[in-house]
C-alpha cells in the first residue's frame, strides 16, 4: 500500500451522471496524481458506460486506473465490497456517481490524511438537497463539528448515527482506512444483503480509532436518488427489516447492548409509518410479515431496556444495605 488513497466509484447504467463525476475527478485530482489511485466498477451496465471509463483511461493515463467490469449484475453492495477489496491504498473513499462533490474534497483529504496517519475515519461534513424539489434540506450534516480530530472514535460514531444517521450513512462521506474496511467486510461477509451495510463499515472503522469530521461541507448529497428511495419494497425493507437489524450487529463490532437496542427504540419513535401503511395497502402479505420481526425487535429492545433498569435499582438498592449494616 504505497499510495495514500483509492477513489473508488461503483456504477451502473449511469453513464451520463459517470462522465461528470470524472469530469470532476479530473480537474480536482491535478497536484495529487502521485498519491491516488482510480477505481471504477461497473455493474454490468447496459449503457454506454464502458465507452466513458475508456475515454477517461485515456485522458487520465498518468493515475493509476483500474476499470473492472462484472459479468452481472451482482447488487449495489456486493459492487461497493468489491471496490474497497480492490483498493491497494492506505485509505479508500467510495463515491457515488451523482453526488456533487466540492473541487477542494480531495486537496482537505489528501492533506489530512498526510498530516495524520493514523485516523481510522475521516467525515466529510455535507448538505442535503431534495432532488425533486429543490430545496435545501439542511446545509451541515454535523452542525457542531470544529474539525478536531477525536481519539475516541466509537464515542463519535454512537453521537452521530443518533443525531443524524444519515451521516455515517452517505457512502461519499466516508474515508475509510483501508485494513479497517477490508476487516469489516470479512467479519461480516453477508452484510452486502443489508442495504445499510455502510454504517456498519463506518462503526467499524471508528472503533478501532480516532476521527475527525470536517468542519467545512465537501459534497452535496441529492435526498430522494438513492437505490433503496426509488422502489417501494426496498424502502419498506430499508425501514423495518436493515436499519434495525444493522443496529443489533453493531453489538459485535463491540457497541454496548444498551446502547443498540436504544438506537432499536429510538427507530421505532422515528419511524416514518407512513412507509409501512403504503406498503400495506399495495403488499399487505409482504408488509404484515416484515413488520412482525421488526416489532420483536423493539419488544426485546424494550424487555432489555426494563430488565437493566431493574438491575440498577436492585444494584443501587443492595449498595444502601450493605453501607447501613457496614454503619450498623
Amino acid at each position: 500500500m504505497n499510495k495514500l488513497l483509492s477513489i473508488a466509484i461503483p456504477t451502473y447504467n449511469r453513464a451520463g451522471l459517470l462522465d461528470k463525476q470524472l469530469t470532476w475527478l479530473a480537474k480536482s485530482i491535478k497536484g495529487f496524481e502521485s498519491e491516488c489511485e482510480i477505481i471504477v466498477s461497473d455493474n454490468c451496465s447496459e449503457d454506454d458506460t464502458q465507452e466513458i471509463i475508456k475515454k477517461w483511461q485515456l485522458l487520465l493515463s498518468n493515475i493509476t486506473f483500474h476499470n473492472n467490469r462484472n459479468p452481472e449484475n451482482i447488487g449495489v453492495m456486493r459492487n461497493i465490497a468489491y471496490c474497497i477489496n480492490a483498493a491497494k491504498t492506505q485509505y479508500v473513499w467510495t463515491i457515488s456517481d451523482d453526488d456533487r462533490i466540492g473541487d477542494q474534497a480531495i486537496d482537505y483529504i489528501v492533506k489530512t490524511l498526510v498530516q495524520e496517519p493514523d485516523l481510522s475515519l475521516l467525515i466529510l461534513n455535507f448538505s442535503c438537497r431534495h432532488e425533486v424539489t429543490g430545496e435545501l434540506l439542511y446545509e451541515r450534516c454535523y452542525k457542531n463539528a470544529t474539525g478536531k480530530t477525536e481519539i475516541n472514535g466509537k464515542a463519535v460514531f454512537e453521537k452521530c448515527i443518533q443525531e443524524n444517521r444519515s451521516g455515517v450513512q452517505l457512502m461519499s462521506a466516508e474515508v475509510y482506512k483501508t485494513e479497517l474496511a477490508q476487516s469489516a467486510l470479512k467479519k461480516w461477509p453477508d452484510g452486502i444483503k443489508n442495504l445499510d451495510y455502510q454504517v456498519y463499515l463506518t462503526g467499524f472503522c471508528a472503533f478501532y480509532g480516532s476521527v475527525k469530521i470536517s468542519q467545512e461541507t465537501y459534497l452535496e448529497n441529492a435526498f430522494g436518488t438513492s437505490h433503496w428511495m426509488l422502489k417501494p419494497k426496498v424502502l419498506l425493507q430499508m425501514q423495518y427489516s436493515y436499519s434495525p437489524q444493522l443496529n443489533i450487529k453493531l453489538i459485535e463490532i463491540g457497541y454496548s447492548k444498551a446502547f443498540c437496542h436504544q438506537l432499536v427504540r429510538q427507530h421505532f419513535h422515528e419511524n416514518n409509518w407512513r412507509v409501512f401503511f403504503g406498503a400495506l395497502k399495495r403488499w399487505p402479505i409482504i408488509a404484515v410479515t416484515t413488520l412482525i420481526p421488526y416489532l420483536g425487535l423493539v419488544g426485546a429492545s424494550v424487555l432489555e431496556s426494563a430488565v437493566a433498569q431493574q438491575e440498577a435499582v436492585e444494584g443501587r438498592t443492595s449498595q444502601v444495605r450493605s453501607t447501613r449494616n457496614k454503619d450498623n
